[in-house]
């Protein structure tokens, strides 16, 4: 079931006729993927005249699933960039200013194992099966080694984490960001065991159904937040809520910042492609 979220107020007059569904992938658990998003879009709906609702699934791969299903209108994603995904004709206009994140895979920090090599025959766990870096990414360093593993997927990378800590897993595969911000959050310390090369994070993306307009009001909302006091501070609120850092504002992006993600479907195993 999608959980829906109505952002209400304005001040701005909004236009009665349209209302946009926005679904960013489920970074963490479906609660804290509402803590910092609710107020981002309300804020985001507010400044540009543009009504949004938010619209996640219980696990990423549901969220993803209501894009391709042309279900939403604009969606925070790195899930669109293989060939076939790209035919779908969304658009590329945004990012967070945060560094590139790069995949990594994991094991607890007081783990055995000290190498890839050690995860033979092992269990590793990832958010799920759409996840790129935290699992696309991953996974193929693995199969490019030869090192055969089990896969679980815990629905989100919250659940995958504390699948690993609980002794149900012997390792994760994640994006940077994401195993710095819940050690952080949770006092947990990991091991790193591989990390992979850098991949600008998820990209603000619209449909090609969406009038011009629109999307640049939509846009120029999310790019001007952190010049705005309200602004800023919802954004160091809904950051601190999941362990990002406060530069974590959105800037202007294209199709030319994703080359990265293309280049990895080049070369990508079948299976994840």
């Amino acid at each position: 079931m999608a959980l829906a979220i109505m952002a209400l107020g304005s001040t701005v007059t909004l236009a009665a006729s349209v209302t946009y569904r926005f679904s960013p992938v489920n970074q963490w658990d479906i609660t804290k993927t509402a803590s910092y998003w609710n107020p981002i879009v309300q804020y985001v709906e507010e400044k540009s005249g543009v009504q949004l609702e938010l619209k996640i699934g219980r696990t990423s791969a549901d969220t993803t699933s209501y894009v391709l299903a042309g279900e939403v209108e604009f969606v925070f994603s790195n899930h669109l960039f293989s060939p076939e995904r790209e035919a779908l004709g969304w658009k590329v206009f945004g990012r967070r200013n945060m560094p590139q994140l790069y995949g990594q895979i994991a094991v607890p920090e007081d783990s055995p194992i000290r190498k890839l090599e050690d995860l033979q025959d092992k269990t590793v766990v990832f958010a799920g099966p759409e996840a790129f870096i935290g699992y696309k990414v991953t996974y193929a360093e693995l199969l490019s080694r030869g090192i055969q593993v089990k896969t679980s997927f815990g629905g989100n990378q919250n659940a995958a984490f504390a699948q690993m800590f609980s002794g149900k897993a012997d390792a994760t595969g994640s994006n940077s960001m994401l195993i710095e911000g819940y050690a952080k959050r949770e006092n947990k310390q990991f091991r790193i065991l591989w990390t992979s090369e850098g991949y600008h994070d998820l990209a603000l993306m619209a449909s090609s159904k969406v009038p011009e307009k629109d999307v640049q009001a939509v846009a120029q909302a999310f790019f001007s937040m952190h010049n705005d006091p309200v602004g800023q501070e919802i954004l160091r609120k809904a950051s601190e809520t999941v362990g990002l850092s406060s530069d974590a504002y959105f800037v202007p992006a294209t199709a030319a910042d994703y080359v990265s993600y293309r280049h990895f479907y080049q070369t990508a195993p079948t299976v994840l492609r």
